[in-house]
């Protein structure tokens, strides 16, 4: 049985692997056969297939920048690519459970096998694919692939089971909804600011191939997008480079990178956004009335997993975009977190300090008669 359970974990991880790389070698073959090249050595673009599928692990690299061999940094990389990994390894995992048909024990196992056969493949397409002008951050394989194994692989709920209350599925509604809102305004400017983002699309003039690529890009980095909006309407705004910040109070900028999402950009200060600040209190109302009602340690875990959630995406949505410049694109992380901290808690004070300020004054006015 472990023989069984071994195999089969190394299939699927091979498998999971295959699913993505195998379309990102193409993509970049294909790349590379329509730009041209000065010679024939098809290494270039099998190294930047790899490169590409780390990216959509959320893997950074240490950049050497040409010509004259300037270090660079790419941390600023689309939550959207996520989801192809995700679903990969989702998808082999569940496969893998269906092939050995086994109990709670073997499954446990496959789980284990799975992830440390991925783990590997994914450092060691890392560290080999590895050049001087370009390395992938090593130390970060574990801290990015490890915890998106975890999430992957777990175990799936019988949708017949008995619904119980859930600190993180409420969380995850109220992150959820947040980022919501903010798609709904990134839509809105988008179509205010439809010229500025035709005229980025023809200044890179990115041909037939390219356009669907870029057209692909900017559907990842829309996540991101939606986070940097939500840190704009709550009041810490975000950056677009070194001593940037784009905030409804402030508005510092001098150039951005020609990427047509950024046609969306606000164009100067707008105080009024910070009213939006009052759906993050009214949040944490709604938090507080779903979580009290079972105790006050559900409610400290409703408020720290939704916190923690935003913190988390905060800090995958933020980095480094090549040059010094480029050093800071996105949200602070510390700053975002708090933020909707102090706003979601002032919703949960108002729920709880209103019905006992008024429950003391009808206690008072009793008393009086």
């Amino acid at each position: 049985m472990l023989q069984r359970v071994l195999w089969v974990s190394l299939t699927q991880a091979l498998r999971s692997v295959a699913l993505v790389l195998l379309p990102a070698a193409f993509i970049s073959l294909a790349g590379w056969a329509t730009a041209g090249s000065s010679n024939g050595n098809t290494s270039d673009p099998m190294r930047a297939a790899v490169w590409v599928w780390l990216g959509a692990h959320h893997v950074p690299f240490n950049l050497l920048l040409p010509p004259a061999g300037q270090s660079g940094y790419f941390s600023y990389l689309p939550i959207g690519a996520l989801i192809f990994p995700g679903l990969a390894i989702r998808n082999s995992f569940k496969r893998g459970v269906s092939r050995i048909e086994g109990d709670t024990r073997s499954v446990r196992l496959l789980r284990i096998f799975f992830a440390t056969f991925y783990f590997s493949f994914v450092m060691l397409l890392a560290w080999g694919s590895s050049t001087p002008a370009v390395e992938p951050g090593l130390y970060w394989v574990p801290i990015m692939t490890l915890p998106l194994l975890w999430l992957t692989t777990g175990s799936i709920r019988n949708s017949n089971s008995v619904k119980s209350f859930s600190p993180i599925g409420l969380a995850s509604r109220i992150i959820s909804v947040a980022l919501g809102i903010s798609s709904l305004v990134i839509g809105i400017s988008l179509a205010l600011n439809l010229k500025t983002v035709a005229n980025l699309f023809i200044v890179l003039q990115p041909g037939l191939l390219g356009g669907i690529l870029l057209f692909t890009l900017n559907v990842l980095y829309l996540p991101n997008a939606m986070v940097a909006t939500l840190a704009y309407l709550i009041g810490p705004g975000f950056a677009v480079g070194a001593d940037t910040i784009l905030s409804p109070l402030t508005h510092r900028i001098l150039e951005i990178p020609a990427l047509p999402l950024l046609g969306a950009l606000p164009t100067g200060r707008h105080p009024m956004a910070l009213l939006s600040a009052i759906a993050v209190a009214v949040a944490g109302i709604v938090l507080y009335q779903l979580s009290i009602k079972h105790n006050i340690a559900a409610l400290a875990r409703s408020y720290f997993y939704t916190v923690g959630g935003v913190a988390l995406i905060a800090f995958l949505s933020s980095g480094a975009l090549l040059t010094k410049a480029m050093g800071s694109v996105g949200v602070s992380t510390w700053k975002v977190a708090g933020a909707f901290a102090l706003e979601l808690g002032f919703g949960i004070f108002l729920a709880w300090g209103i019905p006992s300020a008024f429950g003391s004054v009808r206690k008072r006015r009793e008393s009086a008669i």
